[in-house]
């Protein structure tokens, strides 16, 4: 197929089976720029996730048929599917970044997802997923619910409980904890971009969230988000290990492990940026910076979709906290079956 029937085909199909249009809205984009707190536009959420799972859908499809398993047509298929998720968020006012944290904050409240998947529902004709009791906090699991012997007792440590930590709560919803300061911090220091002080003060106060051994006071826990997801690796690992572990566990704890040490990987990243805050006496380069930092801060519990296929995975760099949670799911599902 010639390259430019290949396209238009693709986009043709991909908009078309899009079941709503989509107009534009700025209504988040402006909230952001006037300084007020996020709030989450849950219709918006809604109606690009089903824009942009019908570009998948149609994409993936295309990718399959035989007549497209060329180098060529597989490269200009990916790229017509990045461009088209592109305008499907274009049009609706927001950004990658910002879409992803709205979604993250959805997909964390169980209210807010519960009006997602209403919405969801009502636009696609699909049933309503099962509803589950809210956990206590992001990443926790009840002991209850852990499988039997070592194997359990080192998951449990990364879920439920760890005696090194604040509260002795588990490594991963600390973790949360932590990247949820961070990410507060972070945005606190982007309704100062005129106040050099108080941007430095917030830059400080993400160190500290992030990596206590670089500030070592601020309104953190005094953990961090790097040793605490650092520690997911490691104890998950260790499940893998035990004799007992399952063909289930030893798949999942892979994931998890390789979305928490890119996590510790992005904090790394936070830290040079917060510390470049720190260390310039140029207003407008701070509030440069602080942008990116709110933006990278936001990641470390979301994840980054890198390849910008329209979802965040746990390998290649872009998992994150959200998705070493997901993984933990999966692997607790498998174990009752």
């Amino acid at each position: 197929m010639p390259r430019s029937s290949l396209v238009r085909t693709l986009a043709c199909t991909a908009l078309f089976a899009a079941p709503l249009a989509l107009a534009p809205s700025h209504s988040l984009q402006a909230q952001a720029a006037s300084g007020g707190a996020p709030v989450v536009d849950v219709k918006t959420l809604a109606e690009i996730h089903v824009a942009i799972t019908a570009v998948n859908d149609s994409a993936d499809a295309r990718q399959a048929q035989a007549k497209n398993k060329t180098g060529e047509a597989q490269h200009e298929l990916a790229v017509k599917k990045r461009e088209l998720i592109a305008e499907v968020l274009k049009a609706r006012g927001l950004t990658d970044s910002a879409y992803q944290r709205q979604r993250f904050m959805v997909s964390t409240d169980v209210e807010l997802r519960a009006q997602f998947d209403s919405l969801v529902a009502k636009m696609t004709g699909a049933p309503l997923p099962g509803r589950v009791a809210a956990p206590v906090a992001p990443g926790f699991v009840a002991a209850s619910a852990l499988p039997p012997g070592m194997v359990g007792t080192h998951i449990g440590h990364v879920t439920t409980s760890f005696v090194d930590t604040p509260e002795k709560v588990g490594l991963l919803p600390l973790a949360f904890s932590e990247a949820q300061v961070a990410s507060q911090h972070a945005a606190l220091a982007t309704r100062a971009t005129s106040d050099l002080a108080a941007m430095k003060l917030h830059a400080g106060h993400v160190l500290h969230a992030v990596d206590p051994t670089v500030v070592t006071t601020g309104p953190g826990k005094g953990f961090g988000v790097k040793r605490a997801a650092l520690g997911v690796a490691q104890h998950i690992e260790l499940a893998a290990k035990e004799p007992g572990a399952s063909p289930n566990v030893k798949i999942h704890t892979t994931h998890i492990a390789t979305a928490a040490r890119s996590t510790a990987a992005r904090v790394d990243q936070v830290v040079a940026l917060a510390k470049k805050i720190q260390e310039t006496n140029d207003v407008k380069e701070a509030a440069t910076l602080t942008g990116q930092l709110a933006s990278l801060a936001s990641q470390l519990a979301a994840g980054a979709d890198t390849n910008a296929d329209g979802r965040i995975d746990w390998g290649n760099g872009e998992g994150g906290l959200q998705q070493a949670q997901e993984h933990i799911t999966l692997l607790l599902a498998g174990e009752k079956k």
